[in-house]
Protein backbone atom coordinates (compact mmCIF):
# COMPACT_ATOMS: atom_id res chain seq x y z
CA UNK A 1 0.00 0.00 0.00
CA UNK A 2 1.19 3.66 -1.29
CA UNK A 3 0.30 6.10 0.49
CA UNK A 4 1.31 10.03 -1.58
CA UNK A 5 0.93 13.67 0.28
CA UNK A 6 1.33 16.79 -2.00
CA UNK A 7 0.34 20.19 -1.22
CA UNK A 8 2.61 22.17 1.40
CA UNK A 9 4.70 24.75 1.07
CA UNK A 10 5.48 28.62 2.74
CA UNK A 11 2.83 30.98 3.04
CA UNK A 12 2.53 34.08 5.55
CA UNK A 13 0.69 33.45 8.70
CA UNK A 14 -3.06 33.76 8.09
CA UNK A 15 -2.89 32.56 4.93
CA UNK A 16 -4.22 28.89 3.83
CA UNK A 17 -2.90 25.92 2.32
CA UNK A 18 -4.27 22.30 1.55
CA UNK A 19 -2.87 19.28 1.40
CA UNK A 20 -3.93 15.88 -0.56
CA UNK A 21 -3.30 12.34 0.18
CA UNK A 22 -3.95 9.23 -1.70
CA UNK A 23 -3.99 5.62 -0.78
CA UNK A 24 -3.22 2.52 -3.39
CA UNK A 25 -2.14 -0.58 -3.82
CA UNK A 26 -3.80 -3.73 -3.39
CA UNK A 27 -6.37 -3.79 -0.04
CA UNK A 28 -10.31 -4.81 0.98
CA UNK A 29 -10.82 -1.54 2.48
CA UNK A 30 -9.54 1.68 3.80
CA UNK A 31 -10.91 2.42 7.66
CA UNK A 32 -9.66 5.68 8.80
CA UNK A 33 -7.30 7.90 7.52
CA UNK A 34 -5.16 11.06 8.36
CA UNK A 35 -2.92 13.69 8.93
CA UNK A 36 -0.18 14.12 11.80
CA UNK A 37 2.66 16.44 11.91
CA UNK A 38 5.87 16.61 13.43
CA UNK A 39 7.60 20.43 14.17
CA UNK A 40 11.56 20.24 14.64
CA UNK A 41 12.58 18.73 18.37
CA UNK A 42 8.87 17.38 18.60
CA UNK A 43 6.81 13.99 18.69
CA UNK A 44 4.59 13.71 16.03
CA UNK A 45 0.90 14.55 17.09
CA UNK A 46 -2.29 14.12 15.38
CA UNK A 47 -3.77 16.93 12.93
CA UNK A 48 -7.06 15.13 11.46
CA UNK A 49 -8.66 12.25 11.41
CA UNK A 50 -12.09 10.64 9.11
CA UNK A 51 -13.10 7.75 9.24
CA UNK A 52 -14.61 5.93 6.16
CA UNK A 53 -18.60 6.90 7.63
CA UNK A 54 -17.18 10.38 7.62
CA UNK A 55 -16.41 11.01 11.85
CA UNK A 56 -14.09 13.55 11.93
CA UNK A 57 -11.59 14.03 14.60
CA UNK A 58 -9.39 17.32 14.80
CA UNK A 59 -6.31 18.52 17.54
CA UNK A 60 -7.48 21.27 19.80
CA UNK A 61 -4.94 23.18 18.44
CA UNK A 62 -6.97 23.10 14.52
CA UNK A 63 -10.39 23.25 15.41
CA UNK A 64 -12.20 25.91 13.74
CA UNK A 65 -9.11 26.43 11.20
CA UNK A 66 -7.99 22.86 9.49
CA UNK A 67 -11.10 20.97 7.79
CA UNK A 68 -10.74 17.22 6.72
CA UNK A 69 -12.31 15.78 4.03
CA UNK A 70 -12.36 12.78 1.96
CA UNK A 71 -13.49 10.79 -0.73
CA UNK A 72 -14.11 6.86 -0.23
CA UNK A 73 -14.31 6.14 -4.08
CA UNK A 74 -10.76 7.65 -4.67
CA UNK A 75 -9.51 6.78 -1.26
CA UNK A 76 -8.05 10.00 -0.90
CA UNK A 77 -8.40 13.10 1.71
CA UNK A 78 -7.90 16.41 2.17
CA UNK A 79 -7.10 18.84 4.22
CA UNK A 80 -7.81 22.30 4.08
CA UNK A 81 -5.98 24.23 6.71
CA UNK A 82 -7.34 27.78 7.27
CA UNK A 83 -5.74 31.02 9.38
CA UNK A 84 -2.42 29.33 9.64
CA UNK A 85 -0.02 30.50 12.06
CA UNK A 86 3.66 30.36 13.02
CA UNK A 87 3.12 26.94 15.29
CA UNK A 88 1.26 25.05 12.52
CA UNK A 89 5.46 24.92 10.88
CA UNK A 90 6.28 21.47 10.22
CA UNK A 91 6.30 18.14 8.78
CA UNK A 92 2.85 16.73 7.73
CA UNK A 93 2.48 13.38 7.19
CA UNK A 94 -0.47 11.38 5.68
CA UNK A 95 -1.54 8.16 7.54
CA UNK A 96 -3.81 5.38 6.06
CA UNK A 97 -5.35 2.72 8.04
CA UNK A 98 -6.55 -0.43 6.10
CA UNK A 99 -7.32 -4.10 5.76
CA UNK A 100 -6.12 -6.87 3.57
CA UNK A 101 -8.13 -9.54 1.87
CA UNK A 102 -7.44 -11.27 4.92
CA UNK A 103 -9.04 -8.59 6.61
CA UNK A 104 -6.09 -8.13 9.01
CA UNK A 105 -5.48 -4.34 10.07
CA UNK A 106 -2.35 -2.74 8.90
CA UNK A 107 -1.09 1.13 8.28
CA UNK A 108 0.88 2.81 5.70
CA UNK A 109 2.07 6.49 6.13
CA UNK A 110 3.51 9.06 3.56
CA UNK A 111 6.71 10.62 2.98
CA UNK A 112 5.77 13.43 4.49
CA UNK A 113 5.20 17.08 3.30
CA UNK A 114 6.73 20.24 4.69
CA UNK A 115 4.65 23.16 5.83
CA UNK A 116 6.69 26.65 6.84
CA UNK A 117 4.04 29.41 8.33
CA UNK A 118 6.08 32.96 8.29
CA UNK A 119 5.46 35.63 10.94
Amino acid sequence: VQVVESGGGLVQAGGSLRLSCAASGSFFSVDAMGWYRQAPGKQRELVATVTSTGTTNYADSVKGRFTISRDNGKNTINLHMDNLKPEDTAAYYCNAVYRDYRFAVSNAWGQGTLVTVSS
